[in-house]
């Protein structure tokens, strides 16, 4: 079973202050005026569970928020030089009062990001401003994916339980936490999920480029760019 990982975060606008500017001229070699810059937010990520029935717990997204503050955003998933458009020069987890599926206070972390009114910008901030492009895939690597249910850690080892599947009543789902690191945003074209969620590296280790199956367990390497990916699946036979 394909399973590729990649999910999308929201992009929008962002009026600049002077705290703002501040905070984006600390990355400058040169000051920059509110007039040369192009700003917006990224809803990256929440603390609710997800499509792939996995979930950021509110410690996991406040350690993320550090670990993106500088982090580029390119142009797609190409990591080349002329693909960098802009970067996050700041970030927050917010909350908006309500409660997540988990218990928590629902939170988001959103990411600052601002890039140059150049010419050759001009097109893609026309294309934001416009909504056209307005969807971001982000990646980062998780040191721990927690079962709910028996509570192993599938980055150790792992378990049988399925996410979205019901245990004596109670929903099993996958916690990550414990950030590693945090690599890029890219803009993309058609996200694997509309609202909020990232790339989530499980084990950092190297495409093999096929897979390896034995009994019913399934270990699938993805390399996306630098980004290795290592996630457990489960083939699901039909019960009978």
């Amino acid at each position: 079973m394909d399973k590729l990982i990649t999910k999308a975060a929201k992009i929008s606008g962002l009026e600049l202050n002077e705290t703002e500017m501040s905070l984006i001229n600390k990355y400058a070699l040169e000051p920059l005026t509110r007039e040369e810059v192009f700003a917006f937010k990224i809803a990256i990520c929440g603390n609710e569970i997800d499509r792939d029935n996995e979930v950021f717990p509110t410690e996991a997204l406040n350690a993320l928020a550090k670990l993106f503050v500088g982090k580029t955003v390119l142009k797609d998933h190409q990591f080349k030089t002329d693909n960098q458009k802009a970067r996050i020069y700041a970030t927050e987890v917010a909350e908006n009062g309500a409660q997540s599926s988990t218990g928590e206070k629902y939170a988001q972390l959103i990411a600052h990001c601002y890039m140059l009114k150049s010419e050759s910008n001009a097109d893609l901030i026309s294309d934001i401003r416009a909504g056209i492009k307005k969807e971001v895939s982000v990646s980062c690597q998780m040191g721990s994916v927690v079962c709910s249910i028996c509570g192993v850690d599938n980055r150790e080892a792992y378990c049988k339980h399925l996410g979205g599947r019901e245990y004596d009543g109670k929903m099993c789902y996958f916690k990550l936490l414990s950030p590693i690191d945090a690599y890029e945003v890219s803009f993309v074209a058609v996200p694997a999920q509309p609202d909020a969620g990232v790339t989530k590296s499980y084990m950092g280790e190297p495409y093999k480029g096929e897979e390896e199956n034995a009994d019913n367990n399934e270990a699938v390497d993805y390399d996306i760019g630098i980004i290795k990916s290592f996630v457990f699946t489960e083939n699901q036979k039909n019960e009978s």
